[in-house]
């Protein structure tokens, strides 16, 4: 048994390295157990990638203030917030919500799940999430892969533009042939098979391209 009459020097450099500790002993101490989580591996490239974007990435965490500023500096990440509780976590995304104006939350626990539901968006990671975070957040990530975020939000700025671009063409398409079908340009046949019909088929077209995006 290793005994450690004053540990405070050694948890400093534990937590320094992004470890939480854990005391053992009885009466005294005996000795510290350090765990640390790892750090994804796809974590880095993500977090570059969406900064690329111009997005700001910020970290919540429950763990003190060591901790979170090895792995904040560690994955370059732009602003780091601890020690937070549930509510805390949410009361710093209406902070956030009021300072960036739009917010998405990606969490996995049941810790998450208010802070998830406060957000602009909320993502849950699908395959380790509780189950109220799954049932709380807007998306779920069901690999895991959180890789796939960048990929995500250029998705998402796709499905926008085509439902955009749908709505702005049918309302073209059905003003144009209404307009003509008064001087009589325009006759039933052609208002079903081009106004109906046909602009029905050229929606679903364009929002099929969404099936080979990447």
């Amino acid at each position: 048994e290793l005994s450690i009459p004053f540990p405070q020097a050694k948890v400093k450099e534990l937590e320094e390295e992004g470890k939480t500790t854990i005391l053992v002993g009885n009466q005294e101490c005996m000795g510290i157990i350090a765990i640390m989580d790892k750090v994804r591996d796809a974590a880095p490239e993500t977090i570059r990638l969406l900064k690329k974007k111009d997005m700001c990435v910020v970290m919540l965490t429950g763990d003190n203030d060591r901790i979170a500023k090895t792995i904040a500096n560690k994955l370059e990440i732009d602003e780091y917030h601890s020690n937070l509780l549930p509510e805390d976590k949410v009361r710093m995304i209406e902070e956030l919500n009021q300072k960036y104006g739009k917010v998405v939350m990606v969490g996995d626990g049941v810790n998450d799940a208010p802070a998830l539901a406060k957000a602009t968006v909320g993502i849950a990671m699908g395959a380790i999430g509780s189950d109220v975070a799954l049932e709380t957040a807007d998306i779920a990530l069901m690999h895991d892969d959180i890789s796939k975020l960048p990929y995500l939000f250029e998705l998402s700025k796709k499905t926008f533009r085509i439902v955009k671009q749908n709505i702005f063409t049918s309302i073209a398409v059905k003003g144009s042939f209404a307009i003509l079908a008064f001087p009589g340009i325009v006759t039933l046949w052609m208002a079903v098979a081009f106004g109906d019909m046909g602009l029905s088929l050229l929606v679903i077209v364009n929002a099929m391209r969404l099936a080979v995006f990447k």
